[in-house]
């Protein structure tokens, strides 16, 4: 559970304990969504980089190989051989993105699966029995993710279905742990909060929803087309009512950028693809900005992507290198790069502690925050 340590002004500095071991806040949680990080990077590999959770996907899963084969299999941890905690999404936000192939009721969702069209229901008991098979240590609840902006009679509908199956997840989960086979009879439950962009909407939600008293909360349906002073907007609304006994998760977010300022709004957990998607494309984060490696400036550059990382690429290899690695198509060019940006993000979040710690986390974010987002 969660242990609030010190406050720096709203910036928290925390502990969260799991049947999976324990994990410092604030935390970024590596992507890997089919039980993988995209880029060729094993569990053994995000030992060394610093990983504390590993986010797995729920729908994605599901499909690939099947939630009943990881089961058999004992589980995510043993699938992928990985001993610290992971979070399971709900297949909610995958939901979202099939805009075009989905149905909307409210038992749950009927959706044709991307990989073979074959169709598909999942509503909060389907994902909660699947997120049980795969046996993680975090769940979160089902619901409904909307694009930005929605019409707010639409967000006001979505945020009471949301509620109404986040009871449904929590009855359903809280019955799957008392079950005798259950593979992770400690699993916890996180449930999301909605509506949009709207204050009113997300501050009655998040108020209805903390009642369930779970294990964590989340501020989900942000970073999906609305500007980054908007979702700081949200958060800044949102964050007095959320409990401050509970970690908090800001879903899907995002660049460096956004996790500092985040930060200093009071959040503590963040996920996104983007350092292994922008890595796998040549674009990698630095502690003077972003660079994009196959620039040709790079032709000739015999200096590691960043001269304060002391991760094992920067230690091993040159810009030119990894510039001639994209620029031949070599799959190690993409491994190098994400191994990169995970071992930066992982850092990112130890020196956010180490400032909060220290009492300095302003400081910090007068200092890195607009650096981080400049390119170079």
């Amino acid at each position: 559970m969660y242990k609030l340590l010190k406050n720096d002004s709203k910036a928290r500095l925390g502990e969260f304990s799991t049947v999976h071991g324990n994990f410092s806040t604030p935390c970024f949680m590596n992507v890997g969504t089919a039980a993988a990080i995209k880029g060729g990077i094993s569990s053994i590999d995000l030992r060394g980089l610093k990983t504390q959770v590993e986010l797995c996907n729920t729908y994605h899963l599901h499909l690939r190989p099947g939630d009943e084969i990881i089961r058999a299999c004992g589980g995510l941890q043993r699938f992928m051989n990985w001993d610290k905690p992971i979070l399971t999404d709900s297949g909610g936000f995958q939901v979202f993105s099939l805009a075009k192939l989905r149905k909307i009721k409210e038992e749950g969702v009927y959706f044709a699966s991307h990989i073979d069209g074959r169709r598909i229901f999942m509503g909060p008991e389907e994902s909660m029995r699947i997120q049980s098979n795969l046996a993680s240590t975090i769940a979160m609840a089902f619901d409904e993710c909307i694009e930005n902006p929605a019409p707010i009679e639409y967000v006001k509908d979505s945020c009471a279905r949301t509620t109404r199956w986040l009871v449904r997840s929590k009855a359903e989960i809280d019955r799957l742990n008392t079950l005798p086979d259950t593979l992770n009879p400690s699993q916890l439950l996180f449930g999301i909060n909605q509506g949009g962009t709207y204050e009113d909407l997300r501050i009655a939600h998040m108020e209805e929803i903390a009642e369930l008293n779970l294990d964590g909360y989340a501020i989900g349906g942000l970073a999906v087309g609305e500007t980054a002073d908007e979702m700081y907007r949200i958060i800044e609304a949102v964050e007095p009512f959320m409990p401050t006994d509970k970690v908090r998760y800001l879903m899907g977010v995002g660049t460096p950028q956004n996790i500092i300022e985040a930060v200093y709004r009071g959040i503590d957990l963040f996920d996104c693809v983007m350092p292994s998607r922008n890595a796998r494309h040549g674009t990698v984060f630095t502690w003077q900005g972003y660079l994009h490696i196959p620039n040709k400036c790079y032709e000739t550059d015999m200096s590691p992507l960043d001269t304060e990382c002391d991760c094992p690429t920067c230690q091993n290899f040159s810009k030119a290198y990894l510039r001639h690695l994209f620029k031949a198509n070599e799959q190690l060019a993409g491994r190098l790069a994400v191994e990169h940006n995970l071992y930066f993000y992982n850092t990112l979040t130890e020196r956010i502690r180490e400032a909060i710690g220290a009492g300095t986390f302003t400081d910090f974010r007068n200092k890195y925050s607009k650096l981080l987002a400049t390119r170079l």
